[in-house]
């Protein structure tokens, strides 16, 4: 193995063992009553019957793509051009696959053991509050273990794939080394994208049209509550929550993650960037520039797993604070980390030829500012995100207060609070992304973005703990366990809806950063060096760009709708076919319920999926790698700003539900406006219509411009010629 590749190898490696202890952590604890099994065996059932449809569909389409790069051997040589396609670059594609699939199987095959542990473990404070192994400090131990799995696997097949991919490219290269063919190595960003895409939109799908049927039959229609036993569509809920938000999201920052270390690496050999001597005996092949994103990323993962322990064994007295604790220690950690990094691996500096500008000179701490300027973004982001969404702040509360004046009101400044939320999130990546350029040109963006991943690790536990506290909540609903222990779980959930927007704003604007780095890489390695906006071809290419998210969009929302209409139908046949239901006599047909969801995501998903695909092969080999550039900016712009939108549009109108079940809005008269209110039936539609927005059209959007961008610049060789 190259001596350069030991250090992020073995931080793959610790990642791996950190998964295997928290597997074992959270199997060792109890799983509850009979019923409670039962429940949470349903789920697990729901969960592995979706992905494993699902992965036969993605294997599909692995295939055919793999042939098709495999069949189209290209060689292009030139000033910071290097070999793309042909089957070495389609094997990194499947590994990248594998590498995806893998990671998501892993996490929510865990996340769905830990819904009925959690649950238990707050049973247990209820019974007896002396008991040190329950109550809400326990049950938060479970839940963020349960979410780790998926942040550590992530991090570490992520890191490990790329080693292996490197090492397989070292091999194939011959003495030439791994670092002569940069080209090859960008099939394995693509393979993580193409499931990332496909995980997010199908999960998407699916959970948003179980989650509308449940809502409107059961809330509005039936008035029973969250979670009731006597919905059909519960347990199709409480999976879709699994395979959207925990499958779903660790399949797209761990498709960012690799990303922007890939982007780095192109960088380094598109811009021409040099840093002193080599670092494989002299040939000026494998440089520091390419090896320090696999560095850094390794330092985010050591500071990651200190965070997750940090939450585990040093709770606070709250849940958000215990989370936040745990993010805000791992943070540190990686500023820490990137700045006595990058004064180890470049203590004198780079430098980037170009032939326009002669020689750029930069100093060693323009690298480790880039990554912390990335940083620093990643938590404005997520702040503002909380800002327009959580309870604690005035949009929230001025929504759930106007909700008394119908639903009409309640989508309306649902939707203002979302295109309100653009303004300072979008001014944070703007500004962040001129410093990382001054500090070290694009390629410090390249490590911007990289820095505002660093903590993946951390920023998936945290979330993907949300859906398990969701999933424990649904499990004492249906157990019909003691007030107490809903109490606790829903105060875990809560808090899991805050974490999960922090998340969502999070993933976008890095997202954001991965797409550009990548679109700035893509163009080094066609050649392009400016996309000149009087050319006609990067006009018409910006236009399509533009509208792309608008189509592909529009093309999730229809899936939803069909999934959500069919989930309704079959909730209201069953309530009026089968006697006894409503009165507890009878058990409602889950499993025909989690198959009409699991049907709806796979063929909703499929359309939009292969529009991702075709479209930049389509427009580049036909229009040319300059109406591609376009294309790709357009994509970026109209992308980020309609996720952004999306995500905290809805996230804003399912927390002004949340506040008013609170009872903290109350009318003219000091009326408590509560649980079965006009102003909560408002709310509920409304959150039925932003859900799609948050959990199905938003995150999707993320994973939408950085594939096309990452398809791009596989095919940048090609079209350069």
């Amino acid at each position: 193995m190259d001596s350069s590749l030991l250090i992020p190898a073995a931080a793959g490696i610790l990642a791996m063992l950190a998964v295997g202890y928290l597997v074992k952590d959270v199997l060792s604890k109890p799983r509850g009553n009979d019923l409670m099994i039962e429940i949470s065996d349903a789920v697990q059932e729901g969960a592995k019957a979706f992905l494993r449809r699902e992965y036969i569909y993605i294997s599909i389409f692995v295939v055919v793509i793999f042939a098709i790069i495999a069949a189209t051997p290209f060689v292009a040589r030139g000033e910071g051009i290097a070999e793309s396609l042909g089957w070495q670059t389609g094997l990194s594609f499947i590994i990248g696959a594998v590498a995806s699939s893998l990671a998501g199987f892993i996490g929510m095959n865990i996340a769905t053991r830990a819904n009925s542990r959690t649950t238990e473990a707050a049973r247990k404070g209820v019974e007896d509050d002396k008991n040190p192994e329950g109550g809400l400090k326990s049950a938060l131990s479970v839940a963020i273990s349960g979410g780790a799995v998926m942040g550590m696997s992530v991090v570490g097949i992520g890191l490990l794939g790329l080693v292996l991919v490197i090492l397989v490219v070292d091999v194939l290269s011959g003495d030439a080394g791994w670092g002569s063919h940069p080209g090859w190595i960008n099939g394995y960003a693509m393979g993580a994208s193409l499931v990332a895409l496909f995980a997010r939109s199908g999960g998407g799908i699916f959970t948003k049209g179980a989650d509308m049927g449940a809502d409107l039959v059961g809330k509005v229609e039936a008035g029973i509550p969250e979670d009731d036993p006597r919905n059909a569509a519960t347990i199709a809920d409480n999976v879709g929550d699994n395979v959207g938000d925990v499958a779903g999201l660790g399949a797209d920052l761990m498709e960012s993650y690799i990303e922007s270390m890939i982007a780095a690496m192109a960088l380094a050999v598109g811009l021409n960037v040099i840093a002193g001597p080599s670092l494989d005996g002299g040939s000026g092949v494998v440089t520091q520039m390419q090896i320090l994103p696999l560095l850094l990323a390794a330092v985010g993962i050591v500071a990651s797993i200190i965070g997750v322990a940090t939450v585990k064994f040093m709770p606070g007295k709250k849940v958000q604070g215990s989370l936040m604790n745990g993010t805000y220690v791992s943070a540190a950690l990686a500023i820490v980390g990137a700045f006595v990094t990058t004064k180890i691996v470049l203590p004198e500096g780079f430098s980037i030829g170009s032939v326009d500008n002669g020689v750029q000179e930069y100093g060693w701490m323009g690298i480790a500012g880039s990554a912390v300027v990335g940083i620093i973004a990643g938590a404005l982001v997520g702040f503002f995100s909380e800002y327009y969404t959580s309870t604690k702040f005035n949009p929230v509360k001025r929504m759930a207060k106007n909700c008394q004046m119908g639903p009409a009101i309640t989508v309306t400044d649902g939707l203002a609070v979302g295109m309100k939320s653009c303004l300072w999130p979008t001014i944070s990546l703007a500004i962040a992304m001129l410093v990382a350029y001054n500090f070290a040109n694009f390629y410090g963006i390249a490590l911007a973005a990289l820095g505002m991943l660093v903590t993946t690790g951390m920023i998936v536990a945290v979330d993907s703990y949300g859906p398990i506290a969701d999933n424990a909540g649904g499990c004492a609903e249906m157990a019909h366990l003691d007030k107490g222990v809903r109490e606790i779980t829903d105060n875990l959930d809560a808090v899991g809806n805050t974490t999960a927007a922090i998340g969502k704003g999070f993933a976008i604007g890095s997202a954001a950063f991965a797409a550009l780095a990548l679109l700035v890489a893509y163009m080094a390695s066609a050649g392009i060096s400016t996309a000149d906006l009087s050319s006609p071809n990067v006009m018409f290419g910006l236009l399509l760009g533009g509208m792309m998210p608008f189509f592909f969009s529009a093309l999730l929302f229809d899936a939803v709708s069909d999934a959500a209409f069919k989930m309704i139908d079959e909730v209201r046949r069953q309530l009026r076919d089968i006697p006894g239901i409503m009165e507890g006599k009878a058990k409602p047909d889950y499993a025909k319920c989690v198959d009409i969801s699991t049907d709806g995501a796979i063929k909703g998903m499929l359309l939009p999926g292969g529009l991702a695909i075709v479209t930049p092969p389509v427009i580049g080999l036909v229009f040319g790698g300059e109406a591609l550039a376009g294309f790709l900016i357009g994509a970026l712009v109209t992308g980020v700003m309609l996720g952004l939108m999306c995500a905290n549009s809805g996230g804003a109108m399912d927390n002004a539900k949340k506040y008013i079940e609170e009872g903290k809005v109350s009318d003219k008269d000091g009326q408590v406006q509560g649980k079965g209110s006009e102003a909560h039936k408002a709310a509920v539609i409304g959150d039925t219509v932003g859900d799609p927005l948050k959990d199905t059209v938003g995150p999707s959007i993320n994973i939408l411009i950085k594939l096309m961008a990452v398809i791009s610049l596989v095919l940048a060789p090609m079209l350069a010629s």
